[in-house]
């Protein structure tokens, strides 16, 4: 998951302990499930509205502060005394909030199934039902989840690689733990968020709900002759203007960079030279999808084979890593990692089609891509997925040529175990910061996988109904669409590709290694984000302008005045991308109760 983090967060050496009893508590498991389950409902409008996902482990210790408070005033209201809550018990809580949405992220596989059905001419028949899903998603991420217990010794004790967004998070629970002033005012700017955004979701034009109401904001303000067409303007989506003050201003340009290349200029040249024989969205997206893979592809990839050492440096120095006593024991480990994958093996061969042998080579396969995608996210921040499931779809195309069923199913092996085993690290650093047991936290993951599994094998399905996927309106899914173009290439080879698309993606692959070579110097400031630009590419500019605004808007806050920024725009950022989606989630849910709210 590709995530960004605001600034750079301080640290906390008190290491202090939890009380005795007092962390893996009855309430905090139940106030992580409610978590988990809000998380993992709403995350998929994000992500597939957005093209990456953003830090949710924030967000999560946010909810569950929110809801410890909650219950404790509940209580006190019955009489009923409790002991008020402390950061270990949110960090419970935070930590199945962060694997229910590593899970629900897995929704942009099943959209690229979706977009693979819709063509024809490559006779791929295979549609998840959320049974299909939930089994498949629930075996692949508990799996993912224990291969990573034994790498916490390595990576986060012995070579203490940063894992930024763990610490966000770790700083997030530290202050709202403290009870105070900020705590109060992180709580009511992430409550005036998530209102706001909310609100402001039912209101607009594509929310579907109330033919008669006295006013209904338009989903954008088209921008040039042809931006009603092409998506290109300014969308009232405050889900886009918080992700956009999270994310930073170099990946948002870059962004901006590559929506005005795809969305503005190239429509108009690809009708002059015949490419396309209409100014529809679509048809773009078929010629614009090939460069921007090409370049995230090449970015991704070039990123890694510049760390090679980093694989080397992780296979010497793994056989000595040790398991420690507050760790989930080995035993189970091994166990459990024996019986998740007889499973995922029998869910894959059974409900998918697909032989045994596939399904062991993509597990093993799987375990090298995990370990680098770990360091290079403990590193960079940048957690490698795509990279990592495209370099899988490349081996199957080798191993199974032809067979997209197989590519695209062993591609979400590793995409799941990669996403599960970031997920766990990342709250392994801020179990390490502030003190809480291990093995506790991958109870917490353990529980949340099943739950994120539930909720987008059950949202999926209604977000694809209500809003649709990567047609000319609704959800595009802009990595769902490299992912299942990556397929189309990989089975149909390069003469398949419209004219011109080739040599684009050529010189797109050139331009995505020099980028990432320069990221690596004292240019990475001056340099484009080849991930950036990809995605901008792929994702209407109506959700990219209002994210590019959002971080002109956090980097003028944060000079303006330096207090306020520092208390309130994480949180008010959070709230804004939670409201929208929290929204857009219930939406579907009541239209699927009362049909008669939907505008005729």
């Amino acid at each position: 998951m590709t995530t960004a983090t605001v600034g750079e967060p301080h640290v906390d050496h008190s290491r202090a302990r939890p009380p005795k009893g007092g962390e893996f508590t009855l309430r905090a498991v139940v106030c992580a499930m409610i978590v988990a389950a809000i998380i993992g409902g709403s995350y998929p409008y994000v992500v597939m509205k957005l093209g990456f996902g953003p830090n949710i482990s924030v967000v999560s210790a946010f909810f569950g502060f929110m809801i410890f408070s909650v219950v404790l005033w509940f209580l006190r209201l019955l009489g009923v005394r409790s002991r008020e809550y402390n950061r270990w018990e949110n960090n419970i809580v935070q930590t199945a909030g962060t694997s229910a949405g590593q899970t629900a992220f897995l929704c942009v596989l099943m959209a690229a199934f979706d977009m693979l059905h819709q063509d024809p001419a490559l006779h791929f028949d295979m549609i998840l039902t959320p049974l299909q899903s939930f089994a498949w998603l629930t075996t692949a991420g508990l799996l993912g989840v224990l291969m990573a217990v034994p790498m916490r010794q390595h990576f986060v004790i012995d070579e203490k690689l940063t894992y930024a967004d763990g610490i966000a998070a770790g700083e997030t629970l530290i202050v709202l733990d403290s009870r105070g002033a900020e705590a109060r005012a992180a709580t009511k700017s992430l409550s005036l968020g998530t209102v706001l955004s909310g609100l402001l979701m039912i209101l607009r034009e594509d929310a579907r709900l109330l033919a008669n109401v006295w006013y209904r904001i338009p989903e954008m303000m088209p921008i040039g002759a042809d931006g009603s067409k092409m998506a290109f303007g300014l969308s009232w989506s405050l889900l886009s203007l918080g992700s956009g003050m999270l994310v930073g201003l170099r990946i948002n340009a870059s962004m901006l960079a590559g929506t005005i290349f795809s969305w503005y200029f190239m429509p108009d040249i690809l009708l002059h030279h015949g490419v396309i024989d209409a100014l529809v969205r679509k048809k773009v997206l078929l010629w614009v999808m090939w460069p921007a893979t090409g370049m995230m592809v090449a970015g991704g990839l070039t990123a890694l084979f510049m760390r090679w050492n980093l694989l080397v440096k992780t296979f010497k120095n793994l056989s000595g890593a040790t398991i420690d006593s507050d760790d989930f024991p080995m035993s189970w480990v091994i166990g459990g990692s024996v019986l998740t994958g007889i499973a995922l093996v029998i869910v894959q061969r059974v409900s998918l089609g697909i032989p045994v042998w596939m399904t062991l080579v993509a597990i093993l396969l799987s375990v090298p891509l995990m370990l680098v995608g770990l360091r290079v996210l403990g590193e960079t921040n940048w957690g490698p997925i795509s990279a990592m499931s495209n370099m899988m779809q490349t081996i199957f195309g080798v191993l199974a040529p032809g067979q997209i069923a197989a590519n695209m199913v062993a591609s979400g092996v590793t995409g799941s175990i990669a996403t599960e085993s970031e997920g766990l690290m990342q709250d392994y650093k801020t179990g390490d910061m502030i003190g809480s047991t291990p093995k506790y936290l991958t109870y917490a993951q353990l529980l949340a996988v099943p739950v994120g599994a539930a909720a987008v094998s059950y949202v999926y399905p209604l977000l694809r109904a209500t809003y649709g996927i990567g047609g000319e309106h609704g959800l595009q899914s802009p990595i769902s669409q490299k992912w299942a173009g990556f397929a189309q290439l990989l089975s149909k080879g390069l003469s398949a590709l419209p004219a011109g698309a080739v040599a684009a993606m050529l010189i797109a692959v050139a331009l995505g290694i020099l980028f990432t070579v320069l990221e690596s110097t004292s240019l990475k400031r001056y340099t484009p984000s080849p991930t950036g630009i990809g995605i901008g590419m792929l994702v209407p500019g109506a959700a990219i302008i209002p994210m590019f605004l959002g971080s002109v808007l956090e980097v003028s806050w944060g000079k303006l005045h330096k207090k306020s920024y520092d208390q309130h725009l994480v949180p008010l950022a959070s709230g804004f991308v939670a409201g929208e989606a929290l929204v857009a989630v219930m939406l579907p849910i009541l239209f699927t109760l009362y049909p008669k709210l939907l505008q005729p």
